[in-house]
């Protein structure tokens, strides 16, 4: 169980999360944070001195959230090839036939400064490395990694092009390349 401290330090983060994504990344205030969040002002600073330890702590905290579902999630098929490249690919699919928000916390990390955008860098680095290790094709490891970062990034910035049945055809595409190779 959570401690208080990092209990708080989590709702303040789900808090700011949740702003960036219902407002948008130029909502997100401390004073915004701290009411969603139930807590003061002071509070809040106590956990994040600045809004961009803030936002530094939102990237890390999609980072590691999102990394540890896709471990969990792969590691009954770890030795399977292409069992990451799949889980990733369902995980892209359970969020977009969900129609949950993309995280708009790490626009706001970028407005705030580029560099707090480093650690999702290393983390998406570092996966697409074990996709490819684990591939038995690893160009088919990197096409579906582009291809769900290429349509992520798109609703990222709200330029969702491509209709819902495009995005069927492209996972059932992707599903059956990697179930052949």
């Amino acid at each position: 169980m959570a401690s208080g401290k990092s209990g708080t330090r989590h709702r303040i983060l789900e808090a700011a999360a949740e702003i960036a994504r219902d407002a948008g990344p130029g909502n997100l205030s401390l004073d915004a944070v701290a009411a969603k969040a139930g807590v003061s002002k002071g509070g809040l600073l106590y956990h994040f001195p600045s809004k961009a330890s803030l936002m530094e702590g939102v990237v890390e905290m999609f980072v590691e959230t999102f990394g540890e579902t896709l471990a969990e999630r792969a590691a009954p098929r770890k030795d399977e090839p292409n069992s990451l490249a799949e889980t990733y690919l369902d995980l892209f699919i359970e969020d977009h036939d969900c129609r949950k928000p993309p995280p708009s916390g790490l626009l706001a990390a970028l407005a705030e400064n580029p560099e707090f955008l480093k650690p999702a860098g290393r983390f998406e680095r570092d996966l697409l490395d074990r996709m490819k290790l684990n591939a038995s094709d690893p160009a088919m490891a990197l096409l579906v990694f582009l291809a769900v970062q290429g349509v992520r990034s798109a609703s990222l910035l709200n330029l969702d092009i491509l209709t819902d049945e495009e995005v069927d055809l492209l996972v059932a595409k992707l599903k059956a390349l990697l179930a052949g190779s």
